[in-house]
């Protein structure tokens, strides 16, 4: 690793830290938080483990059933069981949850929409250009 690249590391780190504070500013007077929202988005597609979802947030077991508790209570989701092994939970996302995502989502993508829109031309084109390499960076090993 070079100097530039420790540097532009540096820098994309508190890009993101930026990114994610906006992001948990526009949920912050929600219904839910953006971690709840993070968390339905790994649902969308289908169940998933609750194991699993730990694993792909970082955190351990424990502190993904407080957030699963939580949405299940709310509605958004629901707990069963993996057809092929029934002491394996999962977790499914339920229409209110869908319905709860697509709000959440809509609310970040109207207000990045106004912040990409208010960009000089050229840095739109800086933005398109570098997504394939966000893409490539933050692609599972």
């Amino acid at each position: 690793m070079t100097e530039t690249d420790r540097e532009l590391a540096e820098q994309l780190n508190r890009r993101l830290r930026d990114v994610v504070l906006l992001l948990r500013r526009l949920t912050a007077d929600q219904a839910i938080t953006s971690q709840q929202a993070s968390v339905l988005g790994s649902l969308e597609h289908g169940p998933a483990r609750m194991s699993d979802l730990a694993a792909e947030h970082g955190v351990r077991l424990p502190t993904m059933t407080a957030q699963i508790n939580r949405l299940e209570r709310d509605g958004l989701v629901e707990r069963g069981r993996d057809g092929s092994d029934a002491r394996v939970v999962t977790v499914e996302i339920t229409p209110a949850g869908r319905a709860q995502l697509v709000s959440t989502r809509d609310r970040r993508i109207a207000v990045l929409s106004g912040r990409i829109a208010a960009l000089e031309p050229d840095q739109r084109a800086a933005l398109i250009a570098a997504l394939p390499a966000l893409e490539r960076l933050f692609a599972s090993p």
